[in-house]
């Protein structure tokens, strides 16, 4: 982005007084467009898709922080998977003493009600935000709502509530619903902290839905003969085997 480029603005907030409340103040700052605005973080991921497609490069997402079903800051992690990334200027009613933490990674962040000349701050030192400062942000919201998978350019958002079973292999997970498999980049061990409500660890190399779970059956033999334990999953006929020293899982559920 250079200072006289035109900036394209995707706006984000779930409340329509303070979308209309950007909408005029950018529309008194020069060399910018709003592109789109999106009440949630769901519409904000489709229409970074749909600009995309269309070939309109979004440059800065204005983006509330707490919002339902998926606030900013998973949105900002889900949209740094984009090929190119826009920049993220998060706005919000938190109090100062409270974005500290923003303060410390140098993340730009906008406090409600918003000024013209902060704002116009704001957009003149924007840029794209580093992996590394997006994680560093994850303790503000430590449980996604969703996966996201690039395919052909595109977010695709996987809830987690639909995922049967994540799978490492190679460099890769993955990642099972009823309908599919997708691959994801990340760490087992991490996804196993991050969401250890929901999924158990069966294998060293599986993490299986607790909900999806049917029961155990003794049915693949090993290298020795015996037999071993399988999870039979609800919806997909795929069975998950269960290592040895994860085998007292079974006997906990008295199964």
């Amino acid at each position: 982005m250079t200072n006289n480029a035109m900036l394209n603005i995707l706006i984000v907030d779930d409340e329509t007084p303070a979308r209309t409340r950007l909408r005029e103040l950018l529309a008194d700052i020069g060399n910018v467009n709003v592109v789109a605005d999106a009440k949630n973080g769901k519409e904000a991921l489709n229409l970074a898709n749909q600009t995309q497609s269309t070939q309109v490069q979004v440059d800065i997402v204005l983006l509330d922080i707490r919002m339902p079903e998926m606030d900013g800051i998973e949105v900002a992690r889900h949209l740094q998977k984009m090929p190119e990334p826009p920049a993220i200027i998060f706005t919000t009613a938190f109090d100062s003493y409270a974005m500290q933490a923003f303060d410390i990674h140098a993340v730009d962040y906008l406090l409600k009600p918003i000024r013209f000349e902060r704002l116009q701050t704001a957009l003149q030192k924007a840029r794209a935000l580093l992996p590394s400062q997006i994680e560093a942000l994850t303790p503000l919201n430590p449980q996604r709502t969703h996966l996201s998978i690039t395919e052909r350019s595109r977010i695709l958002l996987i809830p987690i509530a639909d995922i049967i079973y994540l799978r490492a292999e190679l460099k890769y997970i993955t990642v099972r619903t009823a309908e599919r498999e997708y691959l994801i980049e990340e760490s087992l061990t991490h996804l196993e902290q991050e969401f250890s409500n929901i999924f158990i660890r069966l294998h060293r190399n599986c993490l299986v839905a607790s909900a999806y779970i049917l029961g155990y059956e003794k049915r693949h033999q090993d290298e020795h003969g015996e037999k071993q334990w399988v999870v039979l999953l609800k919806n997909i006929p795929d069975t998950v085997t269960v290592s040895r020293r994860q085998q007292h899982l079974i006997r906990q559920n008295n199964l």
